[in-house]
């Protein structure tokens, strides 16, 4: 035993003394000393306009769908059924707030009528404050010349929430009482909440066409995950104490959900609510691109075209719509916890009680009887004036900044951004898949590595390794970029009350709003460029990652960090010696959800310019002939944020351990 010991010390020795960061050095020099031996050879490089045998297969398949979509009994008494219930549904909500319907040249209920429900509804779950933001946002619709664009996304994302709501809110309730469920589930809804949301719409139009009924379905399937997982995790939050006290009471399995866990876990779930909410409305404005109605569908054409003020103009009107919906739901999960000073519960105002019930039936009939009541007045002037406004910065930016902007993005992109994708496209492809997995079991061990393996292995199946490199590139940039923004100032707001108080609002409010919208601004700064995406998916993540490492530092024990300033350390020795160090696990958190936020918008990117997998989606399905590309484009995004993911993830816990 003794020599076992013996002959085993110096391995243990060894693992010792070489480290992750080590490792990992070593990964990169070898792969740097054999990209120049091997520059140029096996890269994979497939054009634009070329197909491969998968992709080839993929538009055979689409077209056999397509010409045995009404005959195949699959479809016939399946899908062609679901589809045909939510457009159903999407046609009822339209006619009521949006579309004419029954003869009628206008909506069963009129501006009027649903700015009047809007304030009374938030007045009812929320308070006048909340009433007044809705009324008022409502009505900035219509002086921006968007009432209909804003009422038809609000059909779709309504239709959506309550499809949504209906099948995650009894799976999260299932999953919170059985843990074999929850078991079951978490990985399912890992993997969708790891998908970037271009993703969802190729397979799904493939099955259900595209169109409004095809954007509710896919906007469901990516909505629903939240409001199973918190709902689930909203019923096993409840104290067993209070659960077996019911029981003791002689309450069934029923009464006790009914009485006691349903409504101990309401404020949560309006939570839940509330995120099935917001992720309704970004996938319902990304769903523009399969001919979805709404904002989302002026913001895309707007962005082709390179229109900044009419883009910024609908963009502008998505905030808004995601403001309100946000603070009224946001309201109702407070209003839920409020207590009055006798210790009672304080009840939600009931509906169609009082003067503002009175109110908003009037003005619902009023809408609903004359036409003045029914379309909105005026003819948007607010709204040319703020894309005329738009237009005139840009062109201001453009004259004025753009030796800055150009300076800034050539810097970025010849200091960082092509040199390492010249490093990954440049590289034989096998040369970065052995980098690729030998990263992934220096990070995250033989499990992330083997994962790695396999999507690399599928990656090349696809077809579309050198895109899905440069996508990797960008978003690989993307991180980096996020995690020093989440660096500097996640330390900022953990050993500073003050600078939390004063950021986290304005990072609060950036997470509300889709990522459509960040496509903007980038656009009039840097043009249709990748660097677009680029800094926009910075934007877009920076939020998430600086939260994360703000509550990382911090939770660092302040006696750790008095220990440090009494043994004579200084700030900068303090942070990088002490707090960061201790705060590993949330930096490999904060670097796993930047990941997966940055995909998400350099994909989206393909819409400003960015190519690669997000232009390769894109014109599949704007062109008959690239659809099987596309599809195989959306599989090797999928393939991309599951290797990040689960490689960061199980970083993360290494870290822990």
């Amino acid at each position: 035993m003794a020599a076992v010991a013996d002959a085993t010390a110096p391995v243990a020795t060894i693992r010792k003394k070489v480290s992750r960061p080590m490792a990992v050095a070593a990964i990169l020099v070898v792969w740097l000393v054999l990209f120049a031996a091997f520059r140029g050879r096996q890269t994979l490089t497939l054009a634009a306009a070329d197909l491969t045998g998968l992709h080839r297969w993929l538009n055979d398949v689409n077209d056999s769908i397509g010409a045995n979509r009404n005959s195949n009994p699959v479809f016939l008494y399946f899908f062609n059924e679901i589809r045909l219930v939510i457009d159903n549904l999407v046609s009822f909500v339209q006619s009521l707030v949006s579309q004419p319907a029954g003869g009628r040249p206008v909506p069963q209920i009129g501006w009027l009528g649903v700015v009047g429900l809007a304030g009374y509804v938030s007045w009812a779950v929320g308070n006048w404050r909340v009433a007044l933001l809705a009324v008022a946002g409502f009505t900035f619709f219509g002086l921006q010349g968007l009432w209909q664009e804003s009422m038809d996304t609000l059909a779709l994302t309504l239709s959506a929430v309550l499809v949504a709501l209906l099948i995650g809110i009894p799976l999260g309730v299932w999953a919170g009482l059985s843990d074999r469920v929850n078991r079951i589930m978490t990985p399912f809804l890992d993997f969708m909440q790891t998908m970037p949301t271009f993703v969802y719409l190729a397979p799904l139009t493939l099955i259900f066409l595209i169109g409004g009924a095809s954007a509710v379905i896919t906007t469901v399937i990516y909505a629903a995950p939240p409001a199973i997982r918190i709902t689930a995790y909203a019923i096993r939050s409840v104290p067993e104490t209070t659960v077996e006290a019911a029981d003791s009471l002689g309450a069934t399995r029923t009464q006790q959900l009914v009485k006691v866990l349903l409504p101990m876990s309401r404020r949560t779930v309006v939570v839940g609510v509330n995120q099935t909410i917001m992720a309704a409305l970004a996938m319902v404005t990304i769903a523009a691109l399969i001919d979805a109605p709404g904002l989302g569908k002026t913001v895309v054409q707007a962005l082709q075209s390179l229109d900044v003020g009419t883009a910024f103009n609908a963009g502008l009107a998505i905030v808004v719509m995601a403001i309100v919906l946000d603070r009224v739901t946001t309201a109702a999960a407070v209003r839920t916890e409020t207590r009055r000073t006798d210790g009672r519960f304080l009840k939600w105002r009931r509906p169609l009680l009082g003067a503002g019930g009175v109110a908003a039936a009037v003005l619902v009939y009023l809408s609903h009887t004359y036409v003045w009541a029914a379309e909105f007045p005026g003819d948007g002037t607010v709204g040319s004036h703020l894309a005329s406004g738009a237009d005139t910065a840009t062109t201001w930016l453009q004259d004025h900044l753009f030796g800055l902007t150009n300076a800034l993005r050539d810097a970025l992109t010849n200091g960082m951004l092509n040199p390492f994708q010249t490093l990954l496209t440049d590289s034989p492809w096998w040369l970065v898949g052995v980098v690729l997995v030998a990263l992934g079991a220096a990070l995250g061990g033989w499990r992330a590595g083997i994962t790695a393996a396999v999507c690399v292995g599928l990656l090349v199946g696809t077809g579309l390794w050198s895109d899905s490199m440069t996508t990797l590139a960008s978003t690989a940039v993307a991180t980096v970029l996020t995690m020093l923004a989440g660096v500097v100032f996640g330390v900022w707001m953990g050993r500073s009350a003050l600078a939390d108080r004063l950021i986290r609002p304005t990072l609060d409010a950036a997470q509300v709003m889709p990522p459509f919208v960040y496509l903007v601004p980038f656009l009039a700064l840097f043009g249709a460029t990748r660097f677009t995406a680029i800094i926009a998916g910075v934007v877009y993540a920076a939020p998430v990652a600086i939260k994360i490492i703000a509550d990382g530092v911090r939770n660092v024990s302040e006696s750790t960090v008095e220990a440090a300033t009494s043994a004579g350390c200084n700030t900068w020795q303090i942070i990088t010696k002490v707090q960061l160090p201790m705060a590993r696990s949330a930096l490999t958190l904060a670097t796993n959800q930047g990941l997966i936020y940055v995909l998400s918008m350099v994909v989206l990117g393909g819409l400003v310019g960015a190519g690669a997998l997000g232009y390769d989606v894109v014109a599949g399905f704007s062109q008959s002939e690239l659809y099987g590309k596309g599809l195989a484009a959306g599989l090797a995004i999928v393939l991309l944020g599951v290797m990040f993911d689960r490689i960061t993830q199980a970083a993360a816990r290494r870290t822990r351990a």
